[in-house]
């Protein structure tokens, strides 16, 4: 006779049988569950395992109507939501996957790996912190030991102080636990230690090559560090052991969009729509690089999706002002301003939503109402930074004080030899776009975008200052270089750019409008690069960036008075160059290139060393991919518009025109 506990006894050991097969044999594990469910019907693990067999052998339809039922029927199962999660992410129905992970963490917050793949679904759709608590979560959940759970425990909490001393303490026990090392890099990025969480990354992947979390977090910092060549690298290599993990396929489609590739992001961007297409901001990036791609009534249809999926999306409704030749609707304008008077709407989509209003009331020509919304959105950002113009200032008096001719003349013949890169720097909004558009039409140029190698080299000058013993400053390192570190650095410059060069011109632009600080720096690597100063009337450029809001850095834009040193600066800062380099630079007006195009391309063409071109003059017709706030404008015939905008603005620019002082607004 069999006893209740016999009989428990065997269904348990019918599991595990079933279990082994599922791995190896799924259609045996089929019959075998088939086998258990006709002596005990309904039975909640026989039938979990035949859902998942039938999908392993392709029988998706049978599979998702048990696990449909399933989860209906045992809704408190973890293990069940689980499964159903997995299966879900292998379809490409990313939502439903990571409503499936929440439900299991929810249900078991224990569980491991439902952590780690709820963390992959939120990095794929951009919720980039609340990914980062759950793979803290899963090293939590996943770690043996005590001290390595409690450092987690102190990451999910923000406790950075706290989780550094466990780690460091228990790596003095176990230097070679890469769980431990990635940890503590981890700790190293919240700390704005990025060289040293590289070198500890690195140290992980010496270890442990396999290690893909690891290998995913060193891609991400070296995508940081504007190191686009080696983060593809990294992330194209996880996409071989994992091709449908949706956080490497995000972070590709991210870096693909940085270097160039925009219809290999587009189409990633794309692919994962299908698989999250009620996610606001997956919708809003694939809107960014349409845009980018020319393809506005796609991008206006992308950033509306984003609408339709978040209605309070506010940097959704300031993409579609900043389209600049976008026009909202009546209902749309009605939107926005029911979403201002919501209590639940955050800052951030607060302040997007005023700068977008501030555009709307501009094209109504309510030029009141338009800068008071001008204003708020401002207001809102400045708040929310810590922008020092006393420390701009002072960085501005010592690079003249460093920049001076003798210091050229001292290092005349330095560097590297190339000549093939023309650099616009100035302020942003002062036209470059437009002259990028323009010398990109020449069958001799190559446009890129706004490059970051410049700034790259000048912040790691910056820390080996801030990391001497004496006090100095960027400039002074860059003084103590000898003629073949600067050499090297202007090869650096050349071989790290080449990622973004798609054609075989002999010329490239890099159109980074703050390179205007590094004019030094450049001169001395690259001294036979070309360097044009973009300048635009003071308060014309000014007033421009002050209703511009962006996507990062260009903190002195947020207020008229912080706009205004910052002008200022820059004149001085490029008068100084101009007399420590007579004729270096050279200087392209903005308002002289839209009154007279034809002449002020000849002019530039000419200090290119570049024959003239026709084509120059139609440079609306050049496809190329543009990403700055300006691309749909410089798609057009010459566009005059902004040039006397300001002026309808004029009543409340006296802090602006204080600040930029008599001596700036004298040339206009």
């Amino acid at each position: 006779m069999t006893t209740p506990s016999d009989q428990t006894g065997s269904l348990e050991a019918a599991i595990r049988h079933t279990e082994t097969l599922l791995e190896q044999q799924p259609e045996l594990a089929i019959e075998q569950a088939k086998e258990i469910l006709k002596s005990v019907p309904k039975y909640p693990p026989a039938d979990l395992l035949l859902a998942i067999a039938l999908f392993r052998i392709g029988k998706t339809k049978e599979s998702l109507s048990a696990l449909d039922r399933i989860v209906r029927e045992q809704n408190k199962w973890a293990a069940a939501h689980f499964e159903y999660g997995i299966i879900l992410g292998a379809l490409g129905r990313g939502d439903e996957a990571l409503f499936a992970m929440q439900k299991t963490v929810e249900l078991k917050p224990q569980h491991p790996e439902a952590w780690r793949f709820l963390g992959d679904h939120l990095m794929a759709t951009g919720r980039s912190e609340e990914g980062d608590r759950a793979y803290a979560q899963h090293v939590r959940a996943s770690a043996k030991n005590p001290a390595l759970q409690q450092a987690a425990a102190a990451m999910i909490e923000n406790e950075v102080p706290t989780a550094e001393r466990l780690l460091k303490a228990y790596l003095k026990q176990a230097p070679t636990d890469v769980t431990a090392i990635r940890m503590l890099a981890e700790v190293a990025v919240r700390c704005g230690q990025s060289e040293a969480a590289e070198s500890l990354l690195l140290r992980c992947l010496e270890l442990a090559p396999s290690f893909t979390a690891a290998r995913y977090n060193y891609a991400v910092i070296l995508h940081r560090r504007n190191d686009s060549t080696a983060a593809l690298q990294e992330v194209e290599q996880l996409l071989v052991a994992e091709p449908r993990n949706p956080s490497y396929r995000n972070l590709c489609a991210v870096i693909l969009s940085r270097v160039g590739e925009y219809a290999r992001s587009s189409k990633m961007y794309k692919e994962l729509l299908d698989e999250y297409p009620d996610n606001a901001k997956v919708w809003l990036s694939y809107g960014h690089v349409l845009k980018t791609e020319g393809r506005q009534e796609d991008c206006i249809e992308a950033y509306r999706e984003s609408l339709k999926r978040d209605p309070s999306f506010g940097e959704a409704y300031w993409s579609l002002a900043n389209l600049k030749t976008f026009e909202f609707s009546a209902s749309e304008l009605t939107a926005m301003n029911a979403q201002l008077k919501s209590e639940e709407i955050d800052d951030e989509s607060r302040l997007h939503i005023h700068f977008a209003l501030g555009k709307a009331f501009e094209d109504a020509t309510d030029f009141a109402e338009s800068f008071r919304h001008y204003e708020l959105g401002n207001k809102t950002h400045n708040d929310s930074i810590n922008y020092d113009a006393d420390m701009n200032s002072a960085r501005s008096v010592r690079l003249q004080n460093t920049f001076t001719k003798d210091f050229f003349e001292q290092r005349s013949g330095v560097g590297c030899s190339s000549d093939a890169p023309i650099f616009i720097v100035g302020m942003p909004r002062s036209g470059s776009t437009l002259l990028e558009q323009i010398l990109s039409s020449h069958s001799q140029v190559e446009g890129t975008t706004e490059l970051p190698d410049i700034i790259t080299i000048a912040k790691e000058l910056r820390e080996q200052a801030e990391a001497a013993e004496d006090e100095i400053s960027y400039d002074d390192v860059l003084a103590s270089m000898d003629g073949e570190q600067l050499k090297l650095l202007g090869e650096r410059y050349i071989e790290t750019t080449r990622i973004h060069r798609k054609t075989d011109k002999p010329f490239f632009i890099d159109k980074m409008p703050n390179n205007f600080l590094h004019i030094g720096l450049i001169h001395l690597i690259l001294p036979n690069a070309k360097i044009i100063d973009a300048r635009r009337h003071p308060l014309g450029c000014s007033f421009s960036n002050f209703k511009q809001y962006y996507a990062r850095g260009q903190s002195f834009s947020y207020s008229l008075e912080n706009m205004g040193r910052f002008y200022r600066d820059y004149v001085e800062l490029m008068n100084q160059y101009n007399l420590a380099l007579p004729n270096r630079v050279y200087r392209a007006d903005y308002e002289r290139t839209v009154s007279n195009i034809e002449e002020q391309v000849r002019d530039l063409l000419e200090y290119c060393d570049l024959p003239y071109e026709e084509g120059c003059l139609r440079f609306f017709e050049n496809k190329r991919p543009v990403r700055t706030a300006s691309s749909e404008q410089v798609r057009q015939p010459i566009y005059k518009g902004g040039m006397e905008q300001w002026q309808n603005y004029e009543a409340w620019l006296e802090p602006l025109k204080s600040a930029l002082g008599a001596n700036v607004l004298k040339d206009y």
